[in-house]
């Protein structure tokens, strides 16, 4: 099976791509990583900030990455060479072995140092953004590895887990967290399912993407029908079909 899926347009769903000098539309001149980086823009700009307070940094899943850089392993490629560059870090969400958040390192500190601010874990947690976040690129972080080449004793690597920027993985092992994003993964996987379920109870388990868009949402789409979409067709959970009368959304055969 190709790896390669249709693009979607982005204009179909609304999002805006800010233009002029600085403004988060604008590219830097070359660079195999622009891609990658502009879906991750556009994709921020359907991210619902006020929903959270606007504590949260925008939060884009590789699956939705997928539906706008269809080509897997270019996106894959880009997004490794983004994450060398410490322009985005990858967080494991943890409702899905594949399930991977991508949020812009800079939103990640400034998020996480504004969650911070005033507790008695704040000098630890700026202290891992200062020294951890841009030495080490990884997903997870080991003890040896915390306490050995950074220096955290055990009851600091505590307050990170109670800052949030770190949550358990195993004995010994933690993941890059997003402090706060418990309620995102909550109101993504009620979501998935309520998008996948206006699909599912469609004639012939199919629907015009426009008509979809145009429905009322569940009141469990806290995130927006746009935001799921992209990542139920780059996850391939939904088909694409051309027809003339728009892109059809189809339930794959099982």
């Amino acid at each position: 099976m190709s790896r390669k899926r249709p693009r979607l347009v982005p204009e179909t769903f609304g999002s805006r791509r800010r233009r002029g000098p600085g403004g988060a539309g604008e590219e830097p001149p070359g660079g195999e990583a622009g891609s990658v980086r502009r879906a991750l823009r556009e994709l921020g700009e359907l991210f619902p900030r006020l929903l959270f307070q606007d504590a949260l940094p925008p939060i884009a899943l590789k699956s939705q990455v997928y539906s706008l850089v269809p080509d897997r392993t270019a996106a894959d490629r880009q997004l490794r060479e983004l994450r060398e560059l410490g322009e985005v870090r990858v967080i494991q969400l943890g409702f899905d072995a594949d399930a991977q958040g991508i949020v812009f390192t800079e939103d990640f500190r400034t998020k996480a140092l504004a969650s911070c601010r005033g507790r008695p874990y704040e000098g630890t947690v700026k202290r891992f953004l200062a020294s951890v976040l841009p030495a080490c690129g990884d997903l997870s972080f080991h003890q040896d590895q915390m306490t050995q080449t950074f220096g955290f004793r055990d009851c600091e690597i505590t307050q990170l887990v109670n800052a949030g920027v770190l949550t358990v993985r195993d004995a010994g092992s933690w993941w890059l967290s997003v402090p706060g994003a418990g309620r995102f993964v909550k109101y993504f996987v009620k979501g998935r399912q309520a998008v996948l379920g206006m699909v599912r109870k469609s004639k012939y388990r199919e629907l015009l993407l426009s008509e979809l868009l145009a429905r009322r949402a569940p009141l469990s789409v806290r995130l927006g029908l746009p935001y799921h979409v992209h990542d139920l067709i780059g996850g391939q959970l939904l088909d694409i079909v051309p027809t003339t009368s728009g892109t059809l959304l189809r339930l794959p055969e099982t």
